[in-house]
Order: structure tokens, then C-alpha cells, then sequence
């Protein structure tokens, strides 16, 4: 029930169009790496609304715990959803498919062409995140967030505090 709940909150916020305000933009500039802001910036604009939100939520819950990895991986976790080009609308269909197809399929999915590569994209955005941000030389505690963001508790690799924040924070 609470994916569901956080999948709709999502879908109403990505109503509105354009990204966070002037000064949370500055913030995250001073925060990322000049390659990881160049990949945030490519993000969809409600996704970088959500980005900066999460990063908010967990700074404010570890202090200074919420080191610039840990801040990068709540504001980047994302990113992967760049290469598919996929909007609000799209979106939604590609996480139903998922629903009824399975994420298995995302990976036939990707190797196809058209609407359904970029569906199969969207729906691997965790392990093309992951690429993404190692080639951006980001630091390993956010790229491997990126890359486990969508495992099951027992398979993250973070520090249990941590990777308890940034999923609270993501998934409120």
C-alpha cells in the first residue's frame, strides 16, 4: 500500500512543470561535483523537485552524517531516468507494464527499439544511474545507492542509518 501511495504523490507532483526554485538549485550546485550537477541538471524538472526534496529530508534526519556522498546519492538516485526521455504520462504506463510484465521484461525491453527501449530504460534507471554516475566519478556510496535503491532491504551495501534515510526520505 505505501508504493502505491508514494507512486500517486509522485504522479500529482509531476504535474506541475519546471524545477525546484533559485536558491535549492544554488544549493545542490554547491553540494555536487561539477560532472554530477551537469547530470542533475539533465534531469526532468519535477525530478529534480523530488531530488532536492529528498536531500532536504536527509540532511535534516542524519545532520552531519549527511556527507556530500550521501547528499549526491539522495539527489542523483534517480538519474538514470535521463536516457529515457520519458515524461509524466509514459512514466505511468512504464511502471503499469512493469506491474503486469514484470521487471524482468525491462531488459528484453531495452534491447528493443522505440517506446518500448525507452519504457525498458526507464524501468532499468537504477543500474543506468549507477553507470552514469561511475563515469561521473562520483564517489561509490552514491553510485551503489543509484544502483540499489529499488533492492530489497537485505541487499543494500550502505550503512543501515543511511540507507534507512535516503529510502524515508524517498519514499514518503
Amino acid at each position: 500500500m505505501g508504493e502505491a501511495v508514494h507512486l500517486v504523490k509522485r504522479f500529482f507532483g509531476s504535474l506541475r512543470p519546471g524545477g525546484p526554485k533559485a536558491t535549492e538549485v544554488a544549493w545542490v550546485q554547491a553540494t555536487l561535483s561539477e560532472a554530477e550537477y551537469e547530470l542533475w541538471g539533465r534531469m526532468y524538472g519535477p525530478d529534480r523537485r523530488h531530488s532536492a526534496s529528498v536531500a532536504r529530508d536527509v540532511e535534516a534526519t542524519l545532520g552531519n552524517a549527511a556527507t556530500a556522498p550521501v547528499l549526491a546519492a539522495a539527489l542523483l538516485h534517480d538519474v538514470g531516468k535521463v536516457q529515457s526521455g520519458l515524461r509524466t504520462y509514459t512514466r505511468v504506463m512504464a511502471t503499469l507494464s512493469a506491474k503486469v510484465a514484470g521487471r524482468q521484461t525491462a531488459e528484453l525491453w531495452a534491447n528493443g527499439s522505440g517506446l518500448t527501449r525507452r519504457i525498458g530504460q526507464y524501468l532499468l534507471h537504477d543500474q543506468i544511474g549507477a553507470d552514469l554516475l561511475e563515469m561521473a566519478g562520483s564517489d561509490p556510496l552514491t553510485v551503489a545507492w543509484a544502483r540499489e535503491h529499488h533492492l530489497p532491504r537485505d541487499q543494500w551495501t550502505l550503512p543501515p542509518d543511511v540507507a534507512e534515510a535516503l529510502d524515508a526520505a524517498d519514499n514518503d
